[in-house]
């Protein structure tokens, strides 16, 4: 049995709008959605898995874009992001692998320093403090001297000001380990130095190379101290929006990183590591001018780009996806036509393509520059830009296949304001009618569908602010008004992302490849 439309088949995925019965702090209760509510009353709608299981990762951990975009393209569950390091880190099996071997004996060789460097908390999106536990208990073990540590704070998949109790924690944590040369040597928010992504700012990354590398910067006795002064010259900043600072002992930084030290990035989430990564292994680097560029050792926990293989080294070996959702409908002569902003463009892309940045034949990849200002600010994003291409790419009618990512629900709800969350998803309600209305014309289906849930849940349990993203599942829209509509049912079971890519091949007239997961349609005879 087959299917076959006259128009394309579309994917629209609204980032960050999960399910949520609580009407307390759900922004998606609040918003104004008359084309997204009506679309659920009118077309044949589930809730798909998009956290813990159903993406690869542990059991009550939240979605993120990543696991979210990858499920949604390889049709299987992949384990990977804190399962996959979980199981090399904690297991022990990293520790025996000629990176982390050769990482010690080079700062043996040399007399030198071991640097870890990445976000320092247990939200288990980009990384776990855990697995930075286990590495110094290792080092530790295996006689490393002097270790520093350069934290990006968190405050954006945790709590916004919960940052004292992960340094308190990693303070306790080396005490118990006798009190060693392990100090933390600099740091600062995530979302103003080191960690930008997708090219989008390079200017954090410089202000994090002077900060980590140089040891430039507002100088403080402790991480403590440094975080207690900001929070009294701004009550109301969040951890993630904190500014950079150097430890200092009579004047001097204790951890700049020189020739001959060893680097650690211990995140395990690709975009926010690959910038810093480039800056360090780069010998011809024209995004800044990095004063002085030493040279190290340099591990990444994971591969970060598995296309130019940044970085070289890295402790635990890169998740591979074969036969994604894209290569198939390549293969079969569909064209093909993704687009988002930059802040979700790896996503809509290089994590759906299979952790590729290397479209198939046949596919189009659109980027809209996002803009540079807090997006609580802008709440509407690029939403109408994106729309416009959308439209356009649909009108030309060269494509079968389209997927579009808008960021607003993710991106303006890690901020955890209702109002500028409520204006960010009333946006893109107005968008989705001109897509679907696009869409009709020519005769196609669009699934209407999400990565992860975040601006349903704004308060957390305690009623205090909640940045992070959530567990909720997620809704999976049908919206056919072809005469298709009543050659299919939703089948029965329980599905997540993961059962997208089967379901969408089966959309598109195409039989799914046999190792993924089941669709979430069911033919009629």
């Amino acid at each position: 049995m087959s299917i076959k439309y006259n128009g394309p088949v579309v994917l629209l995925v609204m980032d960050g709008v999960g399910i949520s019965d609580r009407t307390e702090g759900n922004a998606v209760k609040q918003s104004r959605l008359h084309t997204l509510n009506k679309l659920m009353q009118d077309h044949p709608m589930c809730e798909l898995g998009a956290a813990g299981r159903y993406v690869g990762i542990p059991d009550d951990d939240m979605g993120n874009s990543e696991v979210g975009h990858n499920a949604m393209g390889a049709g299987q569950i992949i384990a990977q992001g804190t399962k996959l390091v979980d199981e090399a880190i904690m297991g022990g099996k990293a520790f025996s692998e000629p990176t982390w071997q050769n990482a010690i004996r080079n700062i043996k060789d040399h007399n030198s320093t071991l640097h870890f460097m990445g976000i320092l908390s247990d939200g288990n999106v980009h990384s776990n403090i855990s697995h930075l536990e286990a590495m110094l208990k290792e080092a530790h073990k295996e006689g490393v001297a002097r270790v520093r540590i350069h934290v990006l704070i968190d405050g954006r998949d945790v709590p916004p000001q919960s940052e004292p109790k992960y340094i308190q924690r990693l303070e306790n944590f080396i005490h118990e380990l006798g009190d060693p040369d392990y100090k933390i040597a600099s740091g600062g928010g995530r979302m103003v130095i080191t960690a930008d992504r997708y090219q989008n700012d390079w200017g954090m990354v410089e202000l994090g190379w002077h900060t980590h590398v140089l040891g430039e910067g507002r100088q403080f006795s402790s991480a403590f101290e440094a975080i207690e002064t900001f929070r009294s010259e701004n009550p109301e900043i969040q951890d993630q929006y904190l500014p950079p600072f150097v430890i200092a002992e009579n004047n001097q930084p204790i951890g700049p990183i020189n020739d001959n030290d060893s680097v650690i990035f211990f995140n395990f989430r690709a975009d926010r590591a690959i910038e810093i990564s480039m800056a360090f292994t780069y010998d011809d680097f024209p995004h800044f001018n990095r004063i002085r560029h030493p040279r190290v050792y340099y591990a990444g926990m994971i591969e970060y780009d598995s296309d130019t293989h940044v970085p070289a080294l890295t402790i635990v070996q890169p998740v591979e996806i074969d036969n994604p959702l894209p290569k198939l409908l390549s293969e079969r002569g569909l064209k093909q036509y993704a687009i988002s902003e930059t802040v979700k463009f790896g996503h809509i892309t290089y994590y759906f393509n299979g952790n590729s940045y290397d479209a198939p034949a046949g596919e189009v990849d659109e980027e809209i520059a996002s803009d540079i200002e807090p997006f609580d600010t802008r709440p509407w994003m690029k939403a109408a830009e994106l729309t416009d291409k959308l439209v356009a790419a649909i009108n030309s009618e060269q494509y079968q296949f389209l997927r579009i990512n808008y960021p607003n629900g993710d991106m303006v709800g890690h901020f955890a304001d209702m109002e500028s969350t409520v204006i960010a998803l009333e946006s893109v309600d107005l968008c989705i009618k001109r897509v679907i209305d696009a869409v009709d014309k020519l005769g196609g289906i669009t699934i209407i569908t999400a990565d992860h849930g975040n601006a349903e849940e704004l308060i957390d349990k305690n009623g205090e602010p909640k940045t992070a993203h959530t567990t909720n599942k997620v809704p999976c829209i049908f919206v056919d008004n072809t005469e298709n509509r009543h050659r299919y049912e939703l089948a029965d079971g329980d599905f997540g992302l993961a059962n997208l890519a089967s379901t969408l091949a089966l959309l598109s007239g195409i039989e799914p490849d046999p190792s993924w997961l089941p669709p979430i349609i069911k033919l009629h005879d």
